[in-house]
């Protein structure tokens, strides 16, 4: 048995079929991950992910700090509540996690870091804040619910503290409200609008039979991971870990260069890396045959190399095959997977594959 979120019992009475996702008893569908998939495109949906963590730091010097341990610049964070999506890098360059940074205030910060890595998360946040004075605290009496799709933040308001829900429902993107007991984000992993909520545990099982009752369904790990992967959100452990930099993973995006006397960790191996010729292209892939190309399988470039996708799988929304690959440094545009003993072709396009419900790339 694994651990399990204050919202266990609910996905039983909701008939899910519940698997071992890194260690925690988790929802993989309530029936079909397909419709689950299209009721988050088309309306609404709710994940439940209590099982992330979430630290809390405070501290005269936690924005020194945390300019030191991810490769984002959190002195983008000037207005309270909003937020920063970056990844924490080990002297290498590799990336320990990716993670999303809330600026609470003067001397406080929120970091919602993965499940899987929480432990070596904390170690590593605890063994470099120790120089600094700052606390390193874990939430883990709150639970966290992700309620995402075009119609979410109207279906979700009415449950909401009649006192925060005008503020709440004029967030901007990436920015996050400390309403009464509970942290409101209009952030989310699918490519669709929506809001994050923390919440204390004992509030978390009426809070989603409530959302449930308002018309929201319940979504799973699989519906989960398909909506990102039409987004081209990276998955930590897949497209990404401590071997691989930002740099290889789609996510240069999410380093900032200047200034350039901020040391953060990992920079000098991204800065020997930033500019060689063999770097590796981390691309979409849409794949033109009949089939499904899966992570892991091997894409052959003639006259370049080898590469590997990462993330791969059936898109719902484009009713093809896409993936995520890490491939040869040059220029091209085509490729062919191995599937099988069979080469199949596909064709690199830009990412993300979907937004907001609508298809982005010319299929």
């Amino acid at each position: 048995m694994g651990s399990r979120t204050p919202l266990y019992d609910n996905h039983l009475a909701a008939d899910a079929r519940v698997v071992d996702f890194g260690g925690w008893d988790m929802p993989l569908h309530y029936g079909s991950q397909k419709e689950e998939h299209h009721a988050v495109r088309q309306n609404a949906g709710v994940f439940d992910v209590s099982h992330m963590t979430i630290v809390d730091l405070s501290g005269a010097r936690v924005r020194e700090f945390l300019q030191r341990l991810v490769a984002n610049d959190v002195a983008k964070l000037k207005d309270h509540g909003k937020a920063l999506y970056t990844c924490m890098l080990n002297a290498d360059g590799g990336v320990i996690d990716d993670l999303i940074i809330y600026f609470m205030g003067a001397t406080d910060y929120r970091l919602i870091v993965n499940a899987a890595t929480r432990e070596k998360d904390l170690a590593w946040i605890r063994e470099q804040a120790a120089q600094y004075d700052v606390a390193v605290v874990e939430r883990a009496e709150l639970a966290m619910v992700a309620v995402q799709g075009p119609n979410a933040r109207n279906l979700a308001a009415p449950l909401i503290d009649a006192r925060y829900r005008a503020a709440a429902l004029a967030l901007k993107p990436f920015y996050g409200l400390q309403a009464g007991g509970v942290f409101i984000a209009r952030t989310g992993y699918t490519g669709e609008d929506g809001w994050e909520i923390c919440m204390p545990a004992a509030d978390a099982p009426a809070f989603w039979d409530q959302l449930l009752a308002a018309g929201v369904a319940p979504c799973g790990l699989g519906a989960r991971d398909t909506l990102r992967l039409e987004a081209a959100m990276n998955l930590y452990g897949t497209d990404m870990d401590e071997s691989i930099s930002p740099l290889e993973a789609g996510l240069e995006w999410t380093i900032a260069w200047e200034p350039e006397n901020r040391d953060f960790i990992g920079r000098a191996a991204l800065e020997a890396l930033r500019n060689s010729p063999d770097r590796q292209r981390f691309v979409g892939l849409l794949l033109e045959d009949r089939g499904v190309i899966r992570n892991h399988q091997k894409v052959l470039v003639d006259g370049f190399g080898e590469g590997e996708i990462t993330s791969g799988g059936y898109s719902p929304t484009i009713d093809k095959s896409i993936a995520l690959a890490r491939v040869p440094a040059g220029d091209y545009d085509r490729a062919q997977v191995e599937v099988r003993g069979k080469l199949l072709n596909v064709r690199i396009v830009n990412t993300p594959f979907v937004r907001n419900g609508q298809i982005r790339i010319d299929i």
